[in-house]
């Protein structure tokens, strides 16, 4: 142990130079092993070997590197023994150009630990990449949209009123004209009735909305503070303004009741929002909590719609949310089910849809609040939220939100067509909703067409997974999904599948980006037309748009 401390900590004092012992041979070595062991010892009882040890012991003790060249006493740099003729062999010299003697001889390092001598890395500057409240907006940016503001400014100095301030919102902040009122509400929080310049761009670029995309844009201008999604009332808003100022509605604009049912507001009947919302929420509201999202709403279209809608003066081009013929069909369907007229429909009255076309055990399904539960405060009737969810998942059954309205719920208190509410469709429920259509397809004397044939239909319609049963995930992958439904508790669409009929085979070939619900949309604006007298609806134009049966 003693042997390493010298040969490790202070072989680099020792010159190699002093080692060549030129006179001394390896055969004494070889021949009586005995000697460096006698060597050794004579060198450990020499005083220069005890003043040695003593030094790196203190050294040790003290934790300060020791100059041992100078602590080691004695005119020699090594101890005599090493200079007497029983000196050890030499070490092999090297050729001068030989791997061992090519570097040149570097100076004594001092001794500290082996770690401090590895180079310590250097620190890189990772740019911040996480902003809390969004990403600043680039130098170039900042300073155009601000000359764009000091331009829009420069005539009113005092600041813009809300009329006036609708082209700041289209053209410098690139929003849709009918969040001009939202927008200023939120730069002018005291409700002075005035925004200045420097409130705009203490909104807009100082609280990063400049940077965002535009459906967090959106998003923030609508919601309330410090509140993380966003409700139907938010909404209002933005409706009124587009009820007001879009030429597409510019007829409707006297008709003071319309307007309560067209937008959201607490009317005289107490509905908690209205068609447009309804619509919205119904779409883009996956999670059915009637609390909507960032993250929902840039996966829907709704901004796009909104974009749209801008500038566009059709306002029935819009057919997603905002078109007035699609508002018209759905009030007037909830108006001829409602016979009395409360705004609120029963399970009677729902019978009767589509020429009665569902089943008693369908309705009963809904009336128990399976699918959807009711926002009506009335034990046992349906308010006019429940029906436009309800008439939306009816005549597009294809669509996602139909499929969960029908067959489940994110709540697992509801279901509709599962019935022991396990997560699948199987043959038993099956036959338990297509045993009361097979009794209405007997009492029309329709041809009954047997149950398991029905099965067999359905398993190759949908081709799930598992034979015996069918998931939510097997009726979205199939663009037929919206058939099985109609097979189980809608006989007249039914019907209209087994004929094929012709109508609608050429209505889907003649624009197949429309979904079920367009489709639908049309033909009853048309029906509805039709039964209108000329002179009441038009005025003697027939282009003039149907007013709702109030």
């Amino acid at each position: 142990m003693k042997m390493d401390i010298v040969g490790v900590e202070d072989v680099h004092i020792l010159d190699p130079e002093l080692l060549q012992l030129p006179c001394v041979s390896p055969s004494p070595l070889k021949a009586s092993s005995h000697i460096a062991d006698e060597l050794f010892s004579h060198w450990l009882s020499l005083p220069e070997t005890a003043t040695l040890v003593k030094c790196l012991i203190d050294e040790a003790k003290s934790a300060t590197p020791t100059n041992l060249s100078k602590s080691y006493s004695g005119g020699n740099a090594l101890p005599s023994v090493f200079l007497s003729n029983g000196t050890p062999p030499l070490s092999p010299r090297s050729s001068p150009g030989s791997p061992r003697f090519s570097r040149q001889r570097a100076s004594p390092p001092s001794l500290r630990s082996p770690l401090r001598s590895v180079k310590e890395p250097k620190h890189e500057l990772i740019p911040q990449f996480y902003f809390l409240h969004g990403r600043p907006p680039a130098r170039e940016l900042k300073e155009q949209c601000i000359s764009m503001v000091d331009h829009f400014f420069s005539n009113f100095i005092d600041g813009l009123h809300v009329d006036e301030f609708k082209s700041i919102t289209k053209e410098v902040c690139k929003l849709p004209s009918f969040l001009s009122p939202a927008l200023f509400r939120k730069m002018d929080p005291e409700s002075s009735g005035i925004v200045t310049r420097d409130a705009f761009i203490k909104y807009w670029i100082d609280g990063n909305m400049l940077t965002m995309d535009t459906a967090s844009q959106i998003y923030n201008i609508l919601r309330q503070q410090d509140c993380m999604y966003l409700r139907q009332a938010d909404f209002k808003p933005l409706l009124d303004e587009l009820l007001a100022t879009h030429p597409g509605l510019q007829f409707l604009r006297t008709t003071s009741e319309f307007q309560e049912r067209y937008v959201l507001t607490l009317s005289f009947i107490d509905y908690p929002a209205e068609t447009v919302i309804y619509r919205i929420f119904y779409y883009i509201n996956r999670s059915g909590t009637g609390c909507l999202t960032l993250r929902e709403l840039k996966r829907g279209n709704l901004i796009a719609a909104m974009q749209q809608l801008d500038e566009e003066d059709d306002i029935n081009k819009i057919i997603r949310y905002f078109s007035y013929e699609h508002f018209y069909v759905i009030y007037c369907r909830f108006w001829e089910l409602d016979g009395d007229h409360d705004c609120y429909i029963d399970k009677d009255n729902l019978i009767k849809y589509g020429n009665h076309a569902l089943t008693y055990r369908i309705v009963d399904r809904i009336f128990s609040q399976a699918p959807r539960k009711f926002t009506s405060k009335v034990e046992g009737k349906m308010s006019y939220e429940d029906f436009v969810y309800f008439i939306l998942a009816e005549e597009d059954k294809s669509s996602e939100p139909s499929l969960e309205y029908w067959y489940t719920t994110f709540s697992s208190l509801f279901k509709c067509i599962d019935l022991d509410g396990n997560g699948v469709i199987t043959p038993n429920e099956i036959q338990f909703f297509f045993e009361e259509q097979l009794h209405r397809m007997e009492s029309i004397t329709q041809e009954p067409v047997h149950f398991n044939d029905i099965l067999c239909q359905i398993i190759d319609m949908i081709k799930p997974e598992e034979e015996n049963c069918i998931t939510l995930q097997d009726l979205k992958g199939s663009k037929l999904s919206g058939n099985v439904f109609n097979i189980l508790f809608n006989l007249n669409k039914f019907m209209a599948f087994e004929t094929r009929d012709p109508f609608l085979i050429r209505q889907e070939r003649e624009d197949p980006s429309l979904t079920e619900w367009d489709r639908f949309a049309q033909r009853e604006y048309v029906r509805l037309s039709m039964e209108e007298d000329v002179e009441e609806v038009s005025n003697g134009s027939a282009d003039e748009p149907l007013e709702p049966p109030f």
